[in-house]
This record gives structure tokens, C-alpha cells and sequence, in this order.
């Protein structure tokens, strides 16, 4: 198998059974051609802007319903304190994770599900596969729970809502082009930036806010099981498995090679700090609960949110908020589903691609359909503790994150896949750390899980 090949569309042809060049290839030939001109012309901002993408919607999509919620959740408990270096410290993170992802993808042509399965064999590769469908089921619940939430403020019933975001992931596949997909899914992204507005109208205080930036500023009520629950939340806010399928998998799907993992890189740091600057937003709009002393622990759902910051963002604030936490739920019910639907078809080694036909990609996009559909259909259920469940999803996801990692490390440290653009000990010693940082924080939610009383509330 020739993993570094020039041109990723023919080669993607060619290590199928027959190499018949199917419409994906021939669409893909053409953007790398396009990319390819940028490039000889020395047109760099061209060629950056051709090449962004995947990380910025990896980045702005896991600033999703769930993410925000516990961003909200985090301000409306601890204010302006220790989470807001420490939502900057998980996004640093990220980005570590997804260089990695980055470079797998440009260096190997292939879907992360792909390469697992190709590499470790058949049970691990359904293992990873089951892992991320199974996350990704519940955290496109919570999507449409943020969405149906959001809805609810303005007075709109849950299935209109739902309906709507199901319709929006439908919609968002008739395209048959990755390329108009992903600008689509940019434009929508971009309105995550709703939040910082939002925050404004919380008049926040800058000085408390760079002192907590320097200082990682206090924590009231000390360590406990609730903050133990908040930081895997935060953690899980930003650092999640579906994020290394996702983006790997559009990767290959944009066609980027070697040369391209440079505007990669950029591409995901771009991504990394919008998505820090919404999440802090998030956090910040949400403090003066904490100063008013409301306890969201009785709070429904992100709807919520909205109404309590009512009173102290003004009506202006908080539709601002409300706006924000649907565009979360619908942009990340784009890409989580999408990312299902590359692993599982790249687990069952057929067709994966948002270049394909509806017949040549009918397992593809009924994955994402399908999934959407039973999604928004189990938030539906009367009575269903829709905020426990967003927070709860966020720490699952963070759970779930230690094992990908470690798939991740092995494979960007397999130097017949990777050759030159294998880790270094820099990169190992920063994932490394990532890694046992996620899982003993992991660790120490199953300890208090078991003995609740250890550390008090």
C-alpha cells in the first residue's frame, strides 16, 4: 500500500478494488489543482484560505450545545476565577491533539477509523469504531437538547426545534461537495462569536479578568466533588474523541498532503483561539449569576441560561445567549454526525466522502441522517433531565478521550506510516502528558464517584 502519495484523489482510486475514479476523486483532483496554483503563484493568503477548514469547524463545533452549557454552568458557580486560564490551558490542548491529526491525515491519506483498523486489526478497529458512534449518539442528544433549549426562549415547542436541527443536517448533505459543505458549516460557525457580545452586556471587570488570567485567580468553595465534575466537564468541553475522527477524516477529504500541514497547522491554531475566545465569553456572560447567588443546579436546560440572565444582561444579552447556544447545537449536529458517518464507513471499507453521489454514498449519509434522526428523537422524551445529561455527556466524553489518545499517539509514532512526519519527543512528551493528565483526572471522578463524601461537594 503507498501511504505518501502526490495526489490523494488517484491514489485514494487506486488502493480501491478495480481503481475505478469515482466523483470524489474527480472533484478533489480539481481543488488540488486549484490549491496547486496558489501555491506555484505564491499567493498565501489565497492558499491559506483555500486550505482552512477542517480545524476551524473541529474547533468551533466541539464549542457545542454541552460545551457551552458547561461553560455557563462553570461562570454561574465559580465566576471569573480559576476555569478562565484554565478553559485557555484545554484549548493549548486541543491543539496539540489535532496537530497530530493533522499530520496523520496529510502524511497517510487516510480516515483515522481507516488506519486503526489497518493497523491494529479488526477488534480494535470496531472497538474504536463503537467507542465514537456510541459518544457521538449522546453528544448529538445534547445538540439538540441546546438547540431545542434555545428554541424554547423564544418561545418556539421542542419539535419545532428539533425538527428544525434535523432538517439543518440534512440539508447540510445535499451539497455532494465537501468544499461548499465546509464553508457552509463555517459561515454557520462563525456565529459562535455571539457570545462575546453577549458578554459585554455582563459588563465585565478587566481587571479581575487579566488578574485571573495571570494568576488563575481564586476558587471559591474549594476543591470538591463539584469541581472535580466541572474541570472533566470543561475538559471534555474542549478535548473530545469524535474532534481527532472528525478532522482527520476531512482532512483527507479536503485532499491536503504534506506541503498543505503547514496552512494546517494554522488552520487549527485559528480555530483554537476563536473557539477560546467564545468559550471564555460564554463563561464571563454567565458569571453575574454567581454574583446574584442563583444556583443553576435546579436549571432544566440551557433555556434556562437565557432566562435568569435576563434580568442582568437585559433582554438584549440574553437573546444574544439564546441565539448562540442554537448555533452551537446546529453546527456541531453537522460535524458530530459526519464524523459517525466517516468512521463507520471507513470501518465497513466502503464509500466516504461529502464529494459522493447519494447512490454511491448511501450508507454514508443515511449514517448521518439516521443518527440525527434517533438524536432528536430521545430528546423528545417527556421528562428526559436534559442539563444533568448535557453536563453528564461532557464528562463522559472526557473518559472516552485517554484511550483515543492513545491510538493517536501510536499511530503518528508509526514511522512506516509516517515517515519523517512521525513525532518528535517534544510532541510525545506534550500528548504524553495530555494523556495522563486526562486520565488522572479521570481516575479521581471514579474515586469520588464511589466514596462522595471524600471530598465534600
Amino acid at each position: 500500500m503507498r501511504w505518501n502519495a502526490v495526489n490523494p484523489g488517484m491514489a485514494r482510486a487506486v488502493a480501491r478494488p478495480g481503481a475505478v475514479m469515482l466523483r470524489e476523486d474527480v472533484l478533489r483532483a480539481h481543488d488540488r489543482r486549484s490549491v496547486a496554483q496558489a501555491r506555484a503563484a505564491r499567493r498565501r493568503l489565497r492558499l491559506l484560505w483555500m486550505l482552512v477548514g477542517p480545524g476551524v469547524l473541529v474547533m468551533l463545533g466541539e464549542n457545542d450545545g454541552p460545551s457551552m452549557v458547561s461553560y455557563a454552568t462553570t461562570g454561574a458557580t465559580y465566576g471569573i476565577g480559576f476555569f478562565v486560564p484554565f478553559i485557555l490551558l484545554t484549548f493549548v490542548m486541543a491543539f496539540v491533539v489535532q496537530e497530530m491529526t493533522v499530520r496523520l491525515g496529510a502524511a497517510t491519506h487516510r480516515g483515522h477509523a481507516e488506519l486503526i483498523f489497518q493497523r491494529f486489526g479488526p477488534f480494535w478497529g470496531y472497538f474504536a469504531m463503537a467507542d465514537l458512534v456510541f459518544g457521538n449518539l449522546l453528544t448529538l442528544v445534547t445538540e439538540f437538547i441546546a438547540i431545542q433549549a434555545g428554541g424554547l426562549y423564544f418561545g418556539v415547542p421542542a419539535w419545532v426545534s428539533v425538527g428544525f436541527g434535523i432538517a439543518a443536517v440534512c440539508a447540510s448533505l445535499i451539497f455532494r461537495r465537501y468544499a461548499t459543505w465546509e464553508r457552509t458549516a463555517m459561515a454557520l460557525a462563525v456565529f459562535n462569536l455571539l457570545f462575546v457580545p453577549a458578554a459585554l452586556f455582563a459588563h465585565p471587570n478587566g481587571t479581575a479578568l487579566a488578574h485571573a488570567l495571570l494568576t488563575w485567580g481564586p476558587l471559591p468553595g474549594g476543591v470538591g466533588t463539584g469541581f472535580v465534575t466541572l474541570l472533566l466537564a470543561n475538559i471534555g468541553a474542549t478535548v473530545t474523541p469524535w474532534m481527532i475522527f472528525f478532522q482527520q477524516s476531512a482532512v483527507v477529504d479536503k485532499g491536503l498532503t504534506r506541503a498543505d500541514i503547514p496552512q494546517g497547522r494554522i488552520d487549527t491554531a485559528i480555530g483554537a483561539v476563536v473557539a477560546a475566545i467564545a468559550a471564555i465569553a460564554t463563561l464571563v456572560a454567565a458569571a453575574p449569576l454567581f454574583a446574584a447567588h442563583i444556583d443553576v443546579s435546579s436549571f432544566a436546560s440551557g433555556a434556562d441560561f437565557a432566562t435568569a440572565l435576563r434580568p442582568l444582561l437585559g433582554t438584549a444579552g440574553a437573546t444574544l445567549f439564546a441565539l448562540g447556544i442554537i448555533e452551537a447545537g446546529v453546527v456541531a449536529a453537522m460535524t458530530i454526525s459526519t464524523s459517525s458517518s466517516y468512521a463507520l464507513a471507513e470501518t465497513l471499507r466502503t464509500h466516504h466522502s461529502l464529494n459522493l453521489d447519494f447512490a454511491q454514498g448511501r450508507l454514508f449519509y443515511s449514517a448521518a441522517i439516521v443518527s440525527a434522526v434517533i438524536a432528536g428523537a430521545i430528546v423528545l422524551i417527556p421528562g428526559a433531565p436534559l442539563l444533568a445529561l448535557t453536563l453528564t455527556v461532557n464528562v463522559i466524553a472526557t473518559l472516552l478521550m485517554a484511550p483515543a489518545l492513545l491510538f493517536l499517539l501510536l499511530l503518528v509514532n508509526d514511522r512506516e506510516i509516517m515517515g519523517d512526519l512521525a513525532n518528535t519527543w517534544r510532541a510525545n512528551l506534550a500528548g504524553g502528558t495530555i494523556t495522563a493528565g486526562i486520565a488522572l483526572v479521570g481516575v479521581a471522578y471514579g474515586v469520588i464517584t464511589v466514596f462522595p463524601g471524600l471530598l465534600g461537594k
